[in-house]
């Protein structure tokens, strides 16, 4: 079985965008076990746009995704029994971060839980589950979690645990990753600040020794980004991130059932943080304010990173945006500033637990509050899961499978304006691992647009020349495609017209394999 998409689909193109993001991460996540198990270093040579090199890096990696996969990967060679076991994990790992965070400055269990509960299951997260590069939040909490612990004793030992949860985090998402670091930064500055700790100099060997381990790991997999955008350009221009801002209908809106009364017009993500997060997130920043010491610390902070996260999450329009983008490295490959809505989220819900805490050491029967308040929790976040069955993959592909290994053509290869819809090509790799000429991803390579006008009238002589040129030894045509589009006669005859150069592997009614023969120059 495999989770499939989201909530509050509109048009039908849009779900097939959805679908479209479902199987791509599905396809990446199989891809990175695959690879870690077969040929580690390799890894970032997806078998998608050959004869390119690094392609997996013209999307999100997800290597961490693909870690975490591993285990179910070589058991059983699924890729989606893989991509769910990583979806499962996700929540799993992003709640015990939140826990054991809230545990850490609350020292209440109780608090740590309902905490725990409100970010792992947020409406923001259910409201991305076809990108399991966005359900990957866990790394968020337990780096701030190893910045506490470090910023209360400051170690060299304590700083690399540090920089080895921002670097995780860095493998498991981009975008995420740049949180990490800025809002790191942020809290750096502010302990240092309301601390006194600007003249401690462990506090400084700590947080150098962070930095030093988290570039560490992050850089491996940088410099490779770094070098693709010099030759391709990768990075967004700060207009294209307008339409991905955040509004403040995003933060009302959500997935859930609790949340149905209200479906405004023009929201763009499901950023609402829910009931609790909200009441008792703004409620454990008052009170941890007027509180003082070191619950005014605290509050300053996460109140401070809500701030932030929220002003950032508008986009250009806010301001706040347009400044990072100028002065920060790393922003010029965001798209999205509505997904700084997520921290928002996480922020609330540490404040909550400092609210739920407080309240819980008032009250004489703290199982009855607690059970009530982790019950709203609960069923806040109940929303609809549409699970429907795995697709089935053609017998071609299986054929394909047990064939010598070779670089494989799609046919139709799909216009740009459908280019989403390759996915299923991908995904159907999974079963072969053949590298593949057309796919798609968040990067295109020019070259490939380029020939995708001559490849769509195979087999002519102009596709065979540039098929031929690139070695490509296999295609496989799909029957159903054309008779869709009224191309079959067309098809047909130009088949029987480049016979010498084809060879026949497998046919059925649905789809045929052949070899190409005597095209390479």
């Amino acid at each position: 079985m495999t989770f499939p998409l989201a909530f509050r689909l509109g048009t039908h193109g849009y779900r097939l965008h959805v679908v479209g993001d479902h199987q791509y991460s599905v396809w990446n996540v199989a891809w990175v076990a695959h690879a870690l198990s077969t040929n580690p270093l390799r890894v970032l040579d997806a078998n998608i746009f050959y004869p390119h090199r690094w392609t997996l890096l013209y999307s999100e990696a997800n290597l961490a995704a693909g870690v975490i996969g591993l285990p179910v990967y070589w058991l059983t060679g699924n890729a989606f029994a893989t991509h769910n076991f990583v979806v499962l994990s996700s929540f799993v790992l992003s709640g015990t971060g939140t826990y054991y965070l809230v545990r850490y400055l609350t020292r209440d269990r109780r608090a740590a839980t309902i905490s725990a509960v409100a970010f792992a299951f947020c409406p923001y997260v259910f409201g991305h589950l076809p990108h399991i590069q966005l359900l990957m939040t866990a790394g968020i909490p337990f780096s701030l979690l190893a910045f506490h612990r470090m910023a209360d004793e400051p170690t060299a030992g304590r700083g690399a645990a540090l920089g080895a949860a921002m670097g995780a985090q860095g493998l498991a998402c981009a975008y995420y990753s740049i949180f990490v670091a800025l809002f790191i930064g942020f809290a750096v500055i502010v302990t240092a600040a309301v601390r006194g700790q600007w003249r401690d100099a462990r506090y400084w060997v700590a947080v150098s020794a962070g930095a030093a381990v988290a570039l560490a790991i992050v850089l491996p997999l940088f410099v490779p980004y770094f070098l693709l955008d010099r030759s391709s350009g990768f990075g967004r221009t700060l207009n294209e991130s307008r339409q991905y801002s955040a509004t403040w209908l995003d933060y009302l809106t959500a997935g859930a059932h609790s949340a149905a009364w209200f479906v405004p017009t023009g929201w763009k993500d499901t950023s609402f943080p829910g009931f609790i997060a909200t009441i008792f997130g703004a409620t454990g920043a008052i009170w941890s304010w007027k509180s003082g010491g070191h619950l005014r610390y605290v509050a300053c902070l996460y109140a401070g990173i809500a701030v932030l996260a929220l002003w950032l999450s508008l986009g250009p329009a806010g301001g706040l945006y347009s400044a990072a983008y100028a002065l920060i490295p790393g922003f010029s490959f965001l798209r999205a500033p509505s997904r700084f809505g997520m921290v928002v989220t996480f922020a609330l819900c540490v404040l909550a637990g400092l609210a739920i805490a407080a309240l819980l050491k008032q009250r004489p029967r703290t199982a009855v509050v607690t059970a009530a308040l982790l019950a709203i929790a609960i069923a806040e976040r109940v929303a609809p899961i549409p699970i429907t069955p795995n697709p089935q993959i053609q017998p071609v592909y299986h054929f394909l499978a047990s064939q010598p290994y070779g670089a494989v053509i799609e046919l139709p290869p799909l216009s740009r304006k459908f280019a989403f819809t390759r996915t299923r090509y991908m995904l159907a790799s999974t079963v072969h691992w053949m590298p593949l000429v057309n796919a798609y991803s968040d990067f295109t390579p020019e070259a490939f647009d380029d020939n995708l006008e001559a490849i769509a009238g195979f087999p002519s002589r102009a596709s065979l020349a540039v098929l031929g040129k690139d070695r490509v030894r296999y295609a496989v045509v799909h029957l159903d495609e054309y008779r869709k589009n009224h191309q079959i006669e067309r098809l047909e005859t130009s088949l029987a017209e480049a016979a010498p150069h084809l060879k026949l592997l497998y046919g059925d009614n649905r789809s045929r394999l052949y070899e190409l023969i005597g095209t390479a120059p």
